[in-house]
């Protein structure tokens, strides 16, 4: 009696750490198997992450994930938006608590400054063998990033920008193992168009006021721009 109390014991972890114990087993599984590519990833995940986003999908009336996306983070309030897009217009799937934080409000300006970055961006690639799970590459600096810098060698701003799974930044954008692999299946649907990534310092629909950022004069040009892109997007 025992031994099958112990068994159906051993049973019931087994199922549990199978189904609840994802972000643990497979990156591990995936260091011993050696790289992945992102349609491995796409493969290992998608069951999961279509049951976790379909009632998402369904209460923003999407039937299939949508063909353009457009990101959009709130550094004040810590939240990654991420919204679909189709004939029927721009709608909210899901927004994803950020799991940590550096710097504070204003843009990055130089490489170190454990800064998130604030502008219109882009996701250049899909990284399916992230140090922090899974990411994906924002394409900072842009022109608008160069142009505004007043470092002589602008290689000093720094690139390597993220949004990534996790819970530690210095300057990236780190949403946990489940948000990323969701974030992730999303963006890769749509990546045959432009994903855009808006960066903001603050919900300007919560707090209209823009900061005002030290050592820079043209902070308000900046949040004129993003500001319109958001605006925008939610017409």
């Amino acid at each position: 009696m025992k031994q099958i109390v112990i068994g159906i014991g051993l049973a019931i972890f087994l199922i549990g750490f199978v189904v609840f114990g994802r972000k643990l087993y497979i990156p591990l599984f995936n260091k011993i198997k050696g790289r992945e590519t992102v349609q491995s990833i796409i493969n290992n995940i998608e069951k999961d992450v279509k049951i976790r986003l379909q009632s998402n999908l369904n209460d923003a009336r999407f039937q299939y994930p949508p063909a353009n996306i457009t990101l959009i983070a709130y550094k004040e309030q810590k939240v990654l938006e991420v919204y679909g897009q189709d004939t029927l217009g721009p709608r909210l799937i899901k927004s994803y608590p950020f799991t940590a934080y550096s710097g504070q409000l204003g843009p990055k300006l130089q490489k170190g400054d454990k800064q998130i970055p604030e502008g219109i961006y882009k996701i250049e690639y899909l990284n399916p063998n992230s140090t922090y799970y899974l990411s994906l590459k924002i394409n900072f600096p842009n022109s608008f990033d160069l142009e505004k810098s007043s470092l002589p060698d602008k290689s000093q701003i720094g690139n390597d920008i993220f949004i990534h799974g996790k819970a530690l930044t210095v300057g990236c954008i780190p949403i946990g193992d489940e948000a990323i692999e969701e974030v992730f299946w999303l963006v890769h649907h749509a990546y045959q168009n432009e994903v855009k990534v808006i960066i903001s310092p603050r919900n300007f629909t919560l707090i209209a006021e823009y900061p005002s950022i030290e050592n820079i004069d043209w902070e308000n040009e900046l949040y004129d721009n993003i500001k319109a892109e958001i605006d925008a997007l939610k017409m």
